[in-house]
Order: C-alpha cells, then sequence, then structure tokens
C-alpha cells in the first residue's frame, strides 16, 4: 500500500483539469501501446498455474524441489545416526561410544515422523546398544547398563514429544483451516463467469501464512450491468482485513441499489468514514482505500470507471495492444473526501468484443527487482494475445515473481474480465480455493 503522499503524488500527476460533464469520454489515442514487429504474437500462454490463490512459488501438484530434497534427507536422518554409531562401534576400541548417536536418532524422529517411526527408531537404538555391548561382552558391567538405561529413557522421551508436537499440530491445522475459512468468507473467489463475461481473478498475501490481506476485489452482476471494485486498504495483512470487509460488504448492497457508479462510490465513502469515526489512531484519521469502480453495462460496448487513487487499469485487446485506463478526473482515495470537494465523475471507454480489462493493485506496480526499478505491466503485455483472462494473471504472477527474485513485500491482488469474441463458446476453467 502506497503512503498517502505517494497516492497524492499519483493523482496529481494524472490531473488533466475538469470539465462541467457528468461522464467524461477518455481519448485512448496516444495512450495505445502498438505490439511491435518482432513481438511473440501466441506468447501469451500460462507460464506457470492456472489462476489461484496463494502464490509460494510452488510447483504444480506439490512443492519447491529444494524443500523435497531437504524433506527426503531429513526422512533418512535417524535412520543414517543408528548405521553410523553400528559402525562406530566396530570400527574403534570398546572405550570408545556412540551413544549419543544412538540417543539422538530417536529426538530427531519425533518432531518429523510419526508415531510408528518414533517408536520403531528408539527401539532399533537401544537394540544396537544391547548388541554393541553383546558382541564386546561388556553388557552386565554398569557403564553398558548406564547407556542402555539412557538410550532406553531418551527413547521413552521421544515418543512423549512426539505425541505432544502431534496433537499441537493438529490443533494448528484445524485453527488454520478455520482462519482461512473465515478469510475466503470476507474475500471469495468470484465465478469464472459472470453476467456474460469472463473473470479471473489471483490474490497472493504479503504476510506469511495469510490468505487475503489489504487488497480486495469483488464482482456482482446487477440490475445496471456487472459492476466490479478493486482496492487496496491503507496498511497490509491481517490488520486490514476489517476494513476490506467494511468496504466488500458496501459495494455488494451499493451495487445492488444505486442506480449510477458515482452512487456506489458515495455509499462507500460513507462506509469508510463511518469505519473510521469508531476507530482509534491512525486508522480513524489517515484511514483510506484507493480503488477503482467498474460498471459493464447490458449489452456491452463499453465500461465504466471511477479512479479513486488507484493504479490505471488496463484494457488489452484481441490484438495485443494495450491500452492505460487513465482517468481525465483525478480523485483522491475513498476516505479523503474532507480533502477535496469535487464529486464523483465517471469516464467511459470502448470495450470490445475479444477484449481483456486488467485490475491490479500496487503490489503489481511497485514490485522491484534488485536495483529498484520498478515493474511495468504495460511494457510486459505490450504486444501479446492471451487464450483467456485466467492465462493473462498466470503470466503476470510468475513474470512480478521473477522480477523481484519472489521477495515481494506487499500484497497483491489481481482481477482480469474478458468479454469473449463473437462467436467464442463459453471456456471452462477450474480455480482451486486452497493454494
Amino acid at each position: 500500500m502506497s503512503a498517502p503522499w505517494q497516492v497524492v503524488a499519483r493523482v496529481a500527476r494524472s490531473a488533466v483539469g475538469r470539465s462541467p460533464g457528468g461522464v467524461t469520454r477518455v481519448s485512448l489515442e496516444g495512450a495505445v501501446h502498438r505490439p511491435q514487429p518482432w513481438a511473440d504474437r501466441a506468447g501469451g500462454q500460462a507460464l506457470g498455474q492456472r489462476a489461484r490463490w496463494g502464490g509460494d512459488g510452488r510447483a504444480e501438484g506439490g512443492e519447491p524441489p529444494r524443500a523435497g530434497l531437504a524433506r527426503r534427507f531429513l526422512r533418512m536422518v535417524p535412520a543414517l545416526m543408528i548405521v553410523g554409531g553400528v559402525l562406530y562401534d566396530q570400527l574403534t576400541p570398546p572405550r570408545f561410544t556412540a551413544v549419543p548417536l544412538f540417543a539422538a536418532a530417536p529426538l530427531v524422529a519425533a518432531p518429523f515422523f510419526a508415531f510408528r517411526t518414533t517408536v520403531l527408531s528408539g527401539v532399533f537404538a537401544v537394540l544396537a546398544v544391547l548388541l554393541s555391548h553383546l558382541g564386546n561382552r561388556t553388557l552386565m558391567e554398569g557403564p553398558a547398563l548406564t547407556e542402555v538405561l539412557t538410550v532406553g529413557t531418551v527413547s521413552v522421551l521421544a515418543v512423549f514429544i512426539n505425541r505432544v508436537v502431534r496433537r499441537s499440530g493438529e490443533r494448528l491445522a484445524s485453527a488454520r483451516e478455520i482462519a482461512e475459512t473465515a478469510q475466503r468468507a470476507v474475500l471469495p473467489v468470484p465465478a469464472e463467469r459472470i453476467g456474460g463475461l469472463q473473470v479471473a481473478a489471483r490474490y497472493e498475501a504479503a504476510q506469511k501464512d495469510a490468505f487475503i490481506g489489504g487488497d480486495l476485489f469483488a464482482v456482482q452482476e446487477t440490475p445496471y450491468g456487472v459492476r466490479l471494485v478493486v482496492g487496496d486498504v491503507r496498511g497490509k495483512g491481517m490488520g486490514a482485513v476489517e476494513a476490506v470487509a467494511v468496504v466488500i460488504g458496501a459495494f455488494r448492497e451499493a451495487a445492488e441499489q444505486e442506480s449510477s457508479l458515482e452512487g456506489v462510490a458515495a455509499r462507500l465513502e460513507r462506509a469508510l468514514a463511518r469505519e473510521g469515526a469508531r476507530r482509534d489512531g491512525l486508522d480513524a484519521t489517515e484511514g483510506f482505500t484507493t480503488a477503482v469502480l467498474a460498471e459493464v453495462p447490458r449489452g456491452g460496448g463499453v465500461v465504466r470507471m471511477i479512479n479513486r487513487g488507484h493504479p490505471e487499469p488496463l484494457l488489452l485487446y484481441a490484438d495485443g495492444r494495450v491500452v492505460l485506463q487513465t482517468p481525465a478526473e483525478p480523485a483522491l482515495p475513498l476516505g479523503m473526501a474532507d480533502l477535496a470537494g469535487w464529486p464523483d465523475r465517471s469516464y467511459e471507454a470502448v470495450y470490445p468484443p475479444g477484449a481483456t480489462l486488467l485490475f491490479y493493485t500496487d503490489g503489481l506496480s511497485e514490485a522491484r527487482d534488485g536495483n529498484g526499478v520498478f515493474y511495468d505491466p504495460v511494457a510486459r503485455l505490450d504486444g501479446r494475445i492471451f487464450p483467456d483472462p485466467g492465462a493473462v494473471l498466470d503470466a503476470l504472477a510468475d513474470d512480478v515473481r521473477r522480477h523481484t527474485a519472489g521477495g515481494s513485500t506487499d500484497d497483491l491482488a489481481l482481477l482480469a474480465v474478458a468479454r469473449p469474441a463473437v462467436g467464442q463458446p463459453p471456456r471452462r476453467r477450474t480455480m482451486p480455493v486452497v493454494p
């Protein structure tokens, strides 16, 4: 999420003056990025998995390769310690002992393996000590009995540790599942087809083990057409989830009831004002949400938008052109109406069949590489053709991950809405809700 001064600066840079009319039409000339002649016109194929929630870099159906190798090696450690201890006893004089290796084997197994494996590790460790002393004919001596008792005691403790860890893990998994369900309820996955439009969404939270954070999106079919919102609440992580719930709840209600997009924006403004009034600290005075509201009327052909300090959406044409949807009238984010007195005015753009609207948060546009260079979605998408909106999001998510080397620290929300080409059959897509 950008700081307030960055949002204001972004709005100021895009200022082109105000018009007295209610709806402003955007001139697309000059904003069109022509595809390069050498561009791969079929290069829009998905680079990774289909659009889905989460983004930890795992390959499809599994875990990172390094994690898999580490896990396989870890499974071998208890056995290697016992075998190493036996070899040590065989190759060294009787006065040297491998008891530390035997005792460590069940302890290593306890937090990582099942109950049965931990018990077997302890049994084999005790047997290894017994056989070692039987071979040396020292079993009935005091030091030998002490070593057997030590390894046996440690093995029993390892079994106890295993049970404690397993129970804790089960409780943690249950709590995680409940938290995931609650978070999904706040920010549900949109249907893949709404009001005749193809929809794909992707969310990657910056906070570890969180499924949502301070970014938001919602798509809803209404009596006035398909309406949507994409936004970014001040802050990130779980602290912003409550504000996300307020914005989405207000949008769901206003989208059905308000006859104009300006009315929807006004309802969101009032909802955030009420939320700020009941909060303390910075949230009461500096809480805001950047957002883009959009409406595709029934019959299509155009899209109306209101931009409240949010990164400009992109319109991807079927021939590979990319158009930056810059508003004619800049506006401050939602929740900052006290600083500006002018009303919201929507602007229109032509939305032809085969085109895709791409909405995103600053987790994409402000992602930096190791040299501090910002990610440029226009340059990355220019000249590329994608088979469906999900492929756009797959390519973007993989590309920005490479750009940042997996070091992004901000939430990332992506929403692509495509108007099917004439005669294009409905495309079925599966979007898992669990990353």
